[in-house]
């Protein structure tokens, strides 16, 4: 008999370095600035490309500290773990809360941008038929228990990465053939005097964040990763790196096509217009057509991510078990979750703008940010590890970054958000009463 035949069964270590990196960028996906590009435009006053680089820095801040976090704890984690781990079980939760808000969200923004991007196709057809179309789609198809394979993620992401060479080709030759004028033409993506303004780049800055959503999931796959407190940590600082360069020059040769002062048809959907300005009646329907497919996919996968993670708190007995910890007995998915996600989503999809739930999701993301960021320097701090204090410096400056983006937010969005989290510390302190802690110990 083989003397390891009884030996527990885990996760097969088979993630190379470079799988973790083509994973982090398919989960945050090539063209991640094309769908919210309208959004910066507008709010940093035509300053896109400077607040992807602005945002950048705060993110790789960030990718540092859960790149320390990730090493001190190898099993696949998160946020809800590193916080509730190195801080304290009840900011753990806290930060769980948030990220559900995040989660929640992410299929409700993906149907507002799908229904618009539904409307240029046809034009005929009303929001609110696409909105109810795509939330009953998003939804049954989560509760037939249909999910999207890697190698079909990997697919439509190499589909994206033609899309964008498409772009990145008629753009050049676009702009080859129009009479540009002076050097300075070049430098107005990244400064302009006319319209540079310190707050409004910094409020685009706050949004552009969504760009780079996603990057911490490559930490889930501790598990399955080879030497994981040298690879996981390094992949997830240079998906960070490679997001920023592709999205700086996706919007910076957007910004060069599009004439500043011209008005978006629709702000949502504004770098399909630019496709069509260069590449025409053609690159318009890929370009469409893929950003629609891709947020199908983005809008399914995050609604049944966000029901698993609502299953998570219910089973910990972070949120009331009978409702949300229950699996449906056939299908073995939490049928009550996706029902009540499909439910916010088609209701949420009706009341708020794509901008509004743009910034609520950053909102949750930025916090559950700082909170890893001030773990990892406490980490550091309990540690001495050697040069420890170079450890504390990028981590609280990663925090104070993220603070800051935060503060910028729009003010509906904090005060929604604040709701948020100040009834999950209501929930927290009603069932910390009634039944001692609510959370399990285990945070992993």
């Amino acid at each position: 008999m083989p003397k390891d035949q009884h030996a527990p069964v885990t996760l097969k270590r088979s993630l190379r370095y470079r799988d973790l990196i083509l994973y982090g960028i398919i989960l945050i996906q090539p063209t991640a600035p094309m769908p919210v590009f309208g959004v910066i435009y507008q709010e940093s006053r035509g300053h896109v490309v400077l607040a992807i680089l602005l945002a950048l820095v705060a993110m790789l801040f960030t990718a540092y500290s859960y790149g320390r976090m990730a090493r001190a704890y190898p099993t696949g984690g998160s946020a809800f773990t590193y916080v509730g781990q190195e801080l304290h079980p009840g900011l753990g939760y806290i930060t769980g809360w948030c990220m559900a808000m995040d989660y929640i969200l992410n299929p409700l923004i993906c149907t507002i941008w799908c229904s618009k991007a539904a409307m240029n196709f046809v034009p005929g057809v009303p929001y609110f038929a696409w909105v109810l179309l795509f939330a009953l789609l998003f939804t049954g198809l989560n509760l037939r228990g249909v999910e999207t394979s890697a190698r079909i993620n990997a697919a439509v992401a190499a589909g994206l990465g033609v899309v964008i060479v498409l772009f990145v080709v008629a753009a050049i030759r676009y702009l080859i053939h129009t009479a540009i004028g002076s050097p300075a033409f070049f430098l107005d993506p990244l400064y302009n005097k006319a319209t540079f303004s310190a707050p409004a780049v910094y409020r685009g800055t706050s949004i552009a964040v969504l760009t780079y959503i996603g990057f911490d999931g490559i930490s889930t796959l501790s598990d399955e990763a080879h030497d994981p407190q040298k690879t996981i940590p390094r992949a997830i600082i240079l998906t960070c790196l490679i997001t920023g360069v592709l999205a700086s020059i996706e919007v910076y040769l957007a910004q060069l096509v599009w004439p500043r002062g011209m008005a978006f048809p629709d702000l949502d959907t504004a770098y399909v217009a630019v496709a069509q300005r260069v590449g025409g009646v053609f690159l318009f329907a890929i370009m469409n057509g893929a950003l629609l497919i891709a947020t199908v996919g983005s809008g399914m996968a995050s609604q049944l991510g966000a029901a698993r993670l609502l299953f998570a708190m219910g089973q910990d007995g972070a949120l009331p078990r009978s409702f949300f910890g229950s699996l449906n007995p056939v299908r073995r998915i939490p049928q009550n979750n996706v029902l009540l996600i499909g439910a916010i989503v088609l209701v949420g999809s009706l009341a708020m703008s794509y901008q509004l739930g743009t910034e609520l999701l950053n909102y949750g993301a930025l916090l559950a940010f700082m909170g890893v960021n001030v773990a990892s320097a406490v980490l550091a701090w309990r540690s001495r590890e050697p040069a420890f204090w170079v450890a504390i410096v990028f981590s609280l400056a990663g925090f104070i970054v993220c603070f800051f983006l935060w503060l910028n937010l729009g003010r509906t969005a904090l005060w929604a958000g604040t709701i948020w989290a100040c009834l999950g510390i209501l929930l927290w302190l009603v069932r910390r009463k009634r039944i001692g802690s609510p959370l399990a110990t285990e945070q992993g």
